[in-house]
């Protein structure tokens, strides 16, 4: 016990210079030496606590209040509500808390810790309520403050409330990261398992997911959530490729029944992010079908669904132009071809950005085609037909006749551009692009070219 104590001595030395290591080496030691001591558990864990290992702390503080169970200690006590607290142990550290001032009713040390437990417990409630009214950033924000409130391992409740809230809030990113970490520390979990499993499904990494989902289930077979993704995984799958496989054949109208029933077992939960990357792929998919089908209504709803879904995608960005483009939405489909250029300039490749913008100049050149279906003409048109026709809409649609407004002044500024010989040259070949405002006049811009 003698040599004990020395060792002890000597982690102490270790323990003032800020050498918390090896103090920790030094206390083991001592512990090693002589079992029965607390004080050396209790020293060994303010070892830890000073490296933010909070954990092992918690085990050396329990382990010393059981050796003291006969005479509980304030102080051992107070270290092991401090880890409790630490590691968001909430219950634990106010039952703790509680015990110390059993002892000694007026410790402030555990006053004031008693009222960093409440004012934790109060926005972790916050947090969960927020969350139950599916108020995402207050949620997420409560949760935030209360994860900086602690200085240890994250307990994995809270983990999962982080993983659900991201998804809710669209945070693929988070998501991934925090259902990760809670992961790292809760490997065999089942419910972790399973919650990855919906995060990969989500985020249209099937095989992954399905790998998750079993490995939940061999751990335990009886795992709800686990049984219930897996169902969900593997009937939109088999939906998806029966679906794929009707397209290709061109039996459209299969397509459109299989790809709706998967997008059905998807769903659009508020709580899944509204269905996340896998439900925008299907509407994508759908989309395409509907267009075949010159659908181009029910394809634009679907692709514009998708891209609320996964608004940086370069596939949805053109697939939407494109359906824009055959309903004549000129402004709109060079809006859309114009976002999938700036998104693929910072992840595709040449050629995919080549091609973009190819699509970009025929769709701008479709677009100012305008000013010769506002008046009715064709472009090889005359000027005596460009003035005939445009005295013509001018007189349906002047607004002391009650025509629309909207109408009158494209009619004019159609005829501005297009009754000017040079202006109408430039127009021809792209140099001046005509748009239309929202009162419905015509936007005429020149291009510049440098």
């Amino acid at each position: 016990r003698d040599r004990a104590g020395e060792v002890k001595e000597n982690g102490n030395e270790a323990f003032k210079a800020g050498k918390y290591q090896e103090a920790i080496d030094l206390y083991t030691e001592a512990i090693n030496l002589d079992p029965t001591e607390p004080l050396y558990l209790t020293n060994r864990a303010a070892a830890y606590m000073g490296l933010k290992r909070f954990r092992p702390a918690l085990e050396d503080c329990q382990q010393a209040a059981t050796l003291q169970q006969a005479s509980p200690q304030s102080k051992t006590l107070l270290r092991l509500a401090r880890c409790q607290l630490m590691l968001g142990l909430l219950v634990a550290a106010a039952s703790t808390a509680k015990e110390i001032l059993s002892i000694d009713a007026y410790n402030p040390q555990a006053l004031e810790l008693q009222e960093k437990i409440r004012t934790l417990e109060t926005q972790v409630k916050n947090s969960k309520n927020a969350k139950s009214r599916k108020e995402w950033d207050l949620a997420k924000s409560t949760l935030d403050e209360c994860f900086r409130a602690i200085k240890g391992e994250v307990p994995t409740e809270w983990r999962l409330w982080e993983v659900e809230i991201a998804l809710a809030r669209r945070d693929w990113e988070k998501a991934d990261t925090a259902v990760n970490e809670a992961l790292r520390i809760n490997l065999n979990s089942p419910d972790v398992l399973a919650l990855r499993g919906l995060v990969l499904f989500l985020s249209g990494k099937m095989g992954p997911a399905k790998k998750h989902v079993a490995h939940a289930l061999r751990l335990d077979p009886s795992c709800e959530p686990a049984m219930k993704l897996r169902k969900r995984v593997m009937d939109v799958e088999r939906l998806e490729e029966e679906g794929n496989a009707a397209f290709r054949s061109r039996q459209l109208l299969e397509a459109l029944e299989k790809y709706s029933r998967a997008l059905e077992r998807i769903g659009k939960a508020e709580e899944e992010g509204g269905g996340g990357h896998i439900r925008a792929t299907l509407l994508s998919t759908r989309a395409a079908a509907f267009f075949e089908l010159a659908h181009f209504g029910e394809a634009l709803n679907d692709a514009t669904s998708a891209l609320e879904l996964s608004p940086k995608s370069v596939q949805l960005l053109r697939a939407r132009a494109r359906i824009y483009l055959h309903l004549q939405r000129f402004d709109s489909c060079v809006a859309d071809f114009k976002s999938a250029v700036k998104q693929a300039e910072g992840q595709g490749t040449d050629g995919e950005i080549q091609g973009l913008r190819l699509e970009l100049m025929k769709a701008v050149a479709a677009w100012n085609k305008n000013y010769y279906d506002t008046l009715g003409v064709e472009m090889d048109s005359n000027e005596s037909d460009i003035k005939a026709a445009y005295d013509r809409e001018a007189w349906r649609c002047h607004p002391n006749r009650g025509g629309d407004m909207k109408r009158y002044r494209q009619v004019i500024e159609a005829y501005e551009v297009i009754s000017d010989p040079q202006r109408r040259v430039r127009y021809d070949m792209g140099e001046i692009e005509g748009g239309v405002n929202d009162d419905g006049s015509f936007v005429v811009r020149v291009v510049v070219e440098g």
